[in-house]
């Protein structure tokens, strides 16, 4: 484990075991998981709601004067006016799990003023624990991470996320997965934004991007990878994009070349580059 853990951390560690010990238990019977839909392609089972609320409890027990902002039941506990918001996905992944897939995780994280500081991601099918405090470094289990140091972009791993919802622009995601299909030496989908983002701190792959996130879904992940030595922002490279709904992470020289990827595609992009791709054929 790493060094001199924050007491905030140890807290949210405790939370996120025992987020993931009822979601390893319902994993053994999943068939019996309740499932509703929130949106089309979004659920949201029972599951979600009993480790949101063991998370939420754990929390405010220790720290009962903090904010409490979490995916399923939004701001609804915790006091209003706390400059701690604790930021909670406390099923990453639900679609995978529903299904049996065992991608999936808890994401935790400590916003203070507005800054993430503290953020725990724990995978509880592989018992992988990932931890990062701010100026302390990013960990996986008791080994301190690092971003991947491949700077050629056709050597490169790149993981996304798949848009599902029937607004999304799936013409425009299209063009965006073959501009990086084309220059990568892979794209994978696996299906939990905060695990993706936790997976390039840890080097596994050398980037990611993803529109149509929430703050549960990249708090956590986005302080790991810069406390592994990468960088994350938006898809024009602006790092405070936390409600932005875009999410573009990598090591430094991979992040670069895919800000100049895929900055055209970002809704931040200036009228005559989103008309450049505009005038593109989809494939």
């Amino acid at each position: 484990m790493s060094p001199n853990l924050h007491p905030m951390i140890n807290v949210a560690i405790k939370a996120a075991r025992a987020a993931g010990a009822i979601i390893n238990r319902a994993a053994l019977d999943v068939e019996a998981v309740r499932i509703s839909q929130k949106l089309v392609n979004d659920f949201v089972t029972d599951v979600d709601h009993a480790a949101e609320q063991i998370i939420i409890e754990t929390l405010l027990a220790a720290y009962p004067g903090h904010g409490i902002l979490a995916e399923e039941s939004g701001q609804e506990h915790g006091a209003k006016d706390s400059e701690f918001v604790w930021i909670i996905d406390p099923l990453d992944g639900t679609t995978n799990f529903i299904h049996g897939l065992p991608v999936y995780c808890v994401s935790i994280a400590l916003a203070v003023k507005g800054k993430v500081e503290q953020a725990v991601i724990y995978d509880p099918s592989r018992n992988d624990l990932f931890t990062a405090t701010k100026g302390r470094g990013a960990y996986m289990n008791d080994r301190r991470l690092r971003v991947s140091k491949r700077i050629k972009l056709q050597e490169c791993l790149i993981s996304t996320g798949f848009p599902f919802r029937p607004t999304d622009d799936f013409n425009s995601y299209l063009r965006m997965m073959g501009d990086v299909m084309q220059r990568t030496a892979g794209l994978r989908r696996p299906g939990a934004a905060a695990l993706d983002l936790a997976y390039v701190a840890a080097g596994f792959t050398d980037g990611f991007f993803e529109t149509g996130l929430q703050p549960w879904d990249v708090a956590a992940g986005s302080l790991l990878v810069t406390e592994a030595g990468g960088l994350v922002g938006n898809f024009t490279g602006e790092p405070n994009f936390l409600d932005q709904h875009e999410c573009l992470a990598g090591n430094p020289r991979v992040y670069g070349q895919l800000v100049t990827l895929l900055g055209k595609y970002s809704k931040f992009a200036t009228v005559a580059e989103k008309a450049a791709v505009q005038g593109t054929q989809p494939i």
